[in-house]
């Protein structure tokens, strides 16, 4: 490179090494060449020093060395073995000196290992203070097959869509610019040949609650039908109430807008609630779904369920839902290398999440 004849403007750099390289005058590429030399020099004097500490054990052939962690400040190694010979107090206080760094180095390492295991544990190892029900459980077993299995099949879901209504969407129907985001909850997605796809709403609130509703018996069945219908009239109301209204639509908006839609939303809320109060009362589960309180300063304190579990657990869920599934996402997985990339659905199941 100082020999060369064209000038760094037309010098075609070679890929081994950085463009910088190419872009400083013979005399600093010298400079620097020679800085760089110098420090792998001295660096190679230093680790000589660290590893040629020898020392004879009373006459002997013997020696010892002592490894050294660091090139920066490198230990040498003494015998702390001699006999009357060698001067006591030097070599007791060379092998304490040793013996003392050795000991913080471990503690060191000890600690920082254990404040990393501690920091990854996952949010899925959080303790539980509820406990888990099954098909045994309170009054299920009194209760016909099918209705049995739809509750246990639905209870995570609607436990999961109370959430989202209390955490996301009572937010949203404050919010005149997320109106377009919900008037998207009740429409019908992928519509082809007049007939489109069910909406969020009919998917995570409706469906769940009829199917729920039809396997029960008779004497239950028309009273959760009618938390149904409650519910959907208030979701008709929320659909009107945020009709038209979009942040990238230069409209004017109904000053009335904003309070009708927390209307219909305390309306829903209370309809799900009367939904899940019935099915506790149904199963002589008490207290397994959890109602949903009223709009006050102290909400979520009587809500209970964490907030920052629920949107760790919908992003994992969406990251999850991006990269193909459980099932690709496993098939990726295989071909990481082990040990430095997070799993791809590292979710956490739905007991655990249903159970806070």
């Amino acid at each position: 490179l100082l020999n060369a004849s064209t000038s760094s403007a037309t010098r075609v750099p070679p890929l081994h090494l950085p463009l910088e390289v190419f872009l400083l005058s013979n005399q600093q590429l010298a400079m620097m060449l020679l800085s760089k030399f110098l420090l792998v020099a001295f660096i190679a004097v230093d680790a000589i020093h660290a590893f040629s500490s020898i020392g004879t054990n009373c006459g002997h052939k013997s020696t010892k060395i002592l490894y050294a962690s660091s090139l920066a400040s490198p230990l040498r190694a003494t015998s702390n073995e001699c006999n009357d010979e060698s001067p006591p107090t030097t070599t007791s206080s060379s092998s304490q000196t040793r013996r003392t760094w050795l000991q913080k180095s471990a503690s060191t390492l000890l600690l920082g290992s254990t404040a990393t295991f501690a920091t990854i544990q996952p949010a899925s190892a959080a303790p539980s203070n509820r406990p888990v029900t099954d098909a045994s459980s309170g009054e299920l077993p009194e209760l016909p097959p099918e209705a049995v299995r739809s509750y246990l099949q639905y209870r995570f879901s609607l436990q999961l869509a109370a959430d989202y209504y209390l955490f996301d969407l009572q937010n949203m129907v404050s919010d005149t610019d997320e109106f377009g985001a919900v008037s998207d909850l009740v429409a019908s997605k992928g519509a082809r040949g007049g007939q489109g796809g069910a909406s969020r709403i009919e998917r995570e609130y409706v469906n769940p609650m009829r199917i729920v509703g039809l396997s029960m018996p008779p004497e239950y069945a028309d009273d959760i039908r009618d938390c149904q219908f409650a519910f959907e009239k208030a979701m008709s109301k929320l659909t009107k109430a945020t009709n038209g209204i979009r942040r990238d639509l230069p409209v004017e908006i109904d000053p009335s807008a904003v309070p009708k839609a927390q209307a219909a939303w305390e309306e829903g809320r209370v309809a799900f609630n009367s939904f899940f109060a019935l099915l506790n009362s149904v199963t002589g589960l008490k207290d397994e779904l959890t109602l949903m309180p009223p709009a006050g300063p102290n909400q979520m304190k009587e809500y209970g369920r964490n907030i920052r579990r629920y949107n760790e657990f919908m992003k994992k869920t969406k990251l999850c839902q991006n990269r193909g599934g459980p099932t690709l996402s496993a098939a990726w997985g295989q071909l990481m290398v082990s040990g430095y990339l997070q799993d791809s659905c590292g979710v956490e199941p739905l007991e655990g999440y249903f159970f806070q």
